[in-house]
């Protein structure tokens, strides 16, 4: 698929080069999902319906929509092809999410012509299903509104702001991974989750600032004190790890907070590959600590 925008989006003269809006987000839904549906993507889970059998139940059952209030405590979300006129964004998410844990590629399946009832799947394989529809969706989603992606674990997300999402997809040194790589990825969807609160977004600032704390000692010896200084002042100093009356707290929180974030997360990327670079050279000559 082409990458480069073509001319009108390119130079902006297009009124939908900088995003989509709701209701063609919708539009652009239906299509993928439609598609999907009629290919049998989503068969095994939600079944289907055939002109001589009628209904044929999938792993969730008869009952769509109970399972619909069930899992997303929501009524009235079904047919999609029909009920997505009426759809909230909240909902659509929701939808989004829900068919991306119930989506399976088929892989052998046979074309019941009679009344050109469509295909009968008998074998699927989930992970390719769920890869095709996400790419599908992330498609579209990268061009509503700031832009969004649904995570391979099949959360809806914020996307990094522009210019930074090389940093964020950077994956980090393999340097102690379960308290540092692992605590990094989750702070990293606490901070971007679709709607994520400010509470929420503080949080993830907070724990990549504990990381760095936990970085702390062996930083120490890879940089200046007056360096190590300016690295904790952020966390310490603008309402993010304690509470005190010094602290600041009258800024514009979405976009410090959005800043602090960054500056911290890439921090953490330059740290731990000082720390290897200073372990690696006292180890070339013989301390290794």
């Amino acid at each position: 698929m082409r990458k480069k925008p073509f001319y009108s989006v390119r130079t902006g003269k297009n009124p939908l080069s900088a995003h989509f809006d709701f209701v063609t987000l919708k539009e652009l839904f239906k299509n993928i999902f439609v598609h999907f549906e009629d290919e049998g993507y989503f068969q095994e889970a939600l079944g289907f319906d055939c002109v001589d059998s009628g209904f044929i139940a999938g792993a969730l059952g008869h009952d769509l929509a109970g399972t619909l209030l069930l899992e997303l405590r929501k009524k009235d979300l079904t047919p999609i092809r029909t009920r997505i006129e009426y759809y909230s964004e909240d909902d659509l998410f929701d939808i989004i999410e829900f068919l991306y844990e119930n989506c399976s590629k088929p892989v052998k399946r046979h074309y019941h012509s009679y009344s050109d009832c469509g295909w009968h799947c008998e074998t699927f394989d989930r992970e390719l299903g769920r890869q095709e529809y996400r790419e599908k969706i992330n498609s579209v989603l990268a061009v509503y509104e700031r832009g969004y992606e649904l995570s391979f674990d099949g959360e809806l997300m914020g996307k990094a702001d522009s210019g930074l999402e090389k940093l964020l997809d950077a994956p980090l040194p393999p340097y102690d991974p379960d308290n540092i790589s692992a605590r990094v990825e989750a702070a990293k969807l606490k901070f971007l989750r679709y709607r994520s609160s400010m509470d929420e977004r503080r949080d993830a600032i907070r724990d990549l600032a504990d990381v760095l704390e936990y970085l702390r000692p062996k930083l120490k010896k890879a940089i200046t004190a007056k360096d190590e200084d300016d690295l904790f002042n952020l966390a310490n100093n603008f309402g993010i790890r304690h509470h005190n009356l010094k602290q600041k707290t009258g800024y514009d929180k979405p976009i410090w907070y959005s800043w602090m974030f960054y500056y911290y997360l890439a921090t953490i990327h330059a740290g731990v590959r000082l720390i290897e670079r200073l372990e690696s050279q006292c180890s070339k000559v013989g301390k290794i600590k």
